[in-house]
């Protein structure tokens, strides 16, 4: 993948996600991120816009887990003034303020079932419906959605829509966990050291060969 990357991919492991984040930066395709907390996630879905042709255009995104449950669809969708008590104005909703850009749901599995309704009906007809309002109005934005959860199980246990799963699930890029690259600490190491140094204006550490080897085995 060309262009310029946060992530650290010296493991085959990593190198696997760098080829796919390039596979879905030159599409316009809907992206599942999955992987644990930690993992990057969301440099991922960064990763995807900054490469991909929409790349000047904004990136707008929500965690659904910071979110209050009551205020998830306007985030979305938006709402009209008067539409809810406190809706002093109208609110256009990420969906479309995001513009020709990229639309990052993180905690994707937080998002209420009738939500889920009403984002895959968003997806499919590519028009959005504010709260409140009476029309729905296109949108162009592209979505990435990521999760920590395993949205099979959720599935399984009636809390998430399968059709919506497979209707974002058109790309999945999948993270692993640390101790499943573990090459990569050392140049993660070195990286972190380096960036953090630089912002207190010092020189970087160095790492000794034998915390280094500590750090590489450390669980």
């Amino acid at each position: 993948a060309g262009g310029k990357t946060d992530l650290v991919a010296q493991s085959g492991a990593m190198k696997s996600v760098v080829e796919w984040i390039g596979r879905a930066a030159s599409s316009t395709s809907t992206v599942l991120v999955t992987g644990a907390t930690g993992t990057g996630k969301e440099v991922v879905a960064r990763t995807i816009h900054r490469q991909s042709a929409a790349g000047e255009e904004p990136f707008l995104g929500v965690n659904l887990a910071a979110v209050p449950p009551t205020m998830v669809e306007s985030e979305l969708f938006g709402h009209e003034k008067g539409a809810f008590t406190g809706a002093d104005r109208r609110r256009e909703g990420i969906l479309r303020a995001a513009g020709n850009g990229t639309v990052f749901i993180d905690e994707l599995a937080e998002m209420p079932l009738s939500l889920q309704a009403k984002l895959l009906r968003t997806l499919e007809s590519r028009e959005v419906r504010a709260l409140g309002s009476d029309r729905s109005v296109h949108f162009a934005a592209r979505l990435i959605a990521a999760t920590h959860r395993d949205l099979k199980v959720m599935i399984s246990e009636g809390t998430f829509r399968e059709d919506l799963f497979y209707r974002l699930n058109v790309v999945q890029i999948a993270l692993p966990d640390l101790k499943d690259r573990a090459e990569d600490i050392p140049i993660l190491v070195h990286d972190l050291l380096q960036r953090h140094a630089a912002k207190q204006g010092l020189q970087a550490p160095i790492v000794t060969s034998e915390a280094m080897r500590a750090l590489c085995a450390h669980s």
